[in-house]
């Protein structure tokens, strides 16, 4: 059991330290292949830094752990409004002024309801799988082309986002360092998690709805954090919005239309709706002022609290 917390906690570790580092060669490479700052920076902030809970995805799909998947694909968008955006709110209040966010948000909540509708039959077929992909596909073509009407404020905090060195070298070397680590960092994850879990009497499912969506959080956190104190807070909340929207349809959409995913009902009325709401609660805080107050972010911590609470407690129950 501490083997398994070892390399539990070594692969996460790894996945922070490639994270970093493939999205600075990412941001590199990209803009030396002709793509503006503004545009490297808008994919990068909305998708790119969930890459290390797409690494742990992918391996969990890899070795036949649909289940492990599919929980910290749902738990990491409960965390990230939760934890991600509640700390960062609780350091500094967020002044969010990207106008693309909400119809974004929208759709996010639309999505989800969708994934609760088509998983009313406990399952989801090959079929939903591509409607997902396709409607992820759609989102990132309306963010670019939002993008542009964006204030010329709000594209210069994206391009600085993504301003690094293009030198090609540099970057690949950068990229390719990055893959090593993703590439270790998940499978240790993948491969501990579950002893771990199941050390601690949880499911599969359940392991990655908390240790695993947690885990690879944090550093995700630290990063949300610092930005909400330089007063980046649409940074921080195209992250969240931009990170939950890929582990919907991207994620679960992929893994549904590479082989039908089982839904337990459980899922589907619990896990599922709490994602819904987590999402549900930023609603009432882009609207008005357009900041989620610090009041705000520790009444996302304290739900996020309350929801793992409840989820120990039917564990045990």
């Amino acid at each position: 059991m501490l083997a398994a917390v070892g390399m539990f906690l070594l692969g996460l570790a790894l996945l922070a330290l490639g994270g970093d580092s493939i999205v600075k060669g990412a941001s590199g490479l990209a803009q030396r292949l002709g793509l503006t700052p503004f545009t490297t920076g808008l994919l990068l902030v909305a998708f790119a830094t969930s890459l290390p809970e797409l690494a742990v995805n992918g391996h969990a799909i890899v070795r036949g752990q649909q289940s492990l998947a599919l929980g910290n694909a749902v738990g990491s968008n409960v965390v990230n409004f939760g934890l991600t955006l509640g700390a960062a709110a609780l350091a500094a209040p967020l002044l969010v002024r990207w106008r693309a966010l909400s119809p974004l948000l929208v759709v996010l909540l639309v999505g989800t309801a969708a994934v609760m509708g088509l998983g009313l039959d406990g399952v989801l077929s090959r079929g939903d799988g591509m409607v997902l992909l396709a409607a992820f596909v759609a989102v990132v073509a309306f963010s670019l082309v939002r993008g542009r009407n964006e204030t010329p404020e709000l594209q210069a905090e994206i391009e600085a986002f993504a301003r690094t060195r293009t030198d090609l070298a540099l970057n690949v070397v950068r990229f390719a360092i990055a893959a090593a680590l993703l590439y270790y960092g998940s499978r240790f994850v993948v491969v501990h998690a579950p002893v771990l879990g199941a050390g601690l009497g949880m499911s599969p499912l359940l392991t990655g709805l908390l240790p695993v969506a947690i885990g690879t959080a944090l550093p995700e956190m630290a990063a949300a954090i610092a930005a909400a104190r330089r007063g980046q807070g649409d940074l921080v909340a195209g992250h969240v919005i931009g990170s939950s929207l890929c582990n919907l349809l991207l994620v679960v959409g992929g893994m549904a239309a590479f082989n039908p995913v089982p839904l337990p009902e459980s899922f589907v009325r619990f896990e599922l709706p709490a994602a819904l709401v987590f999402a549900l609660m930023m609603v009432p805080m882009l609207r008005g002022d357009l900041r989620v107050s610090k009041r705000e972010g520790g009444v996302l911590l304290l739900a996020l609290v309350a929801w793992v609470a409840f989820e120990l407690a039917w564990l045990h129950g």
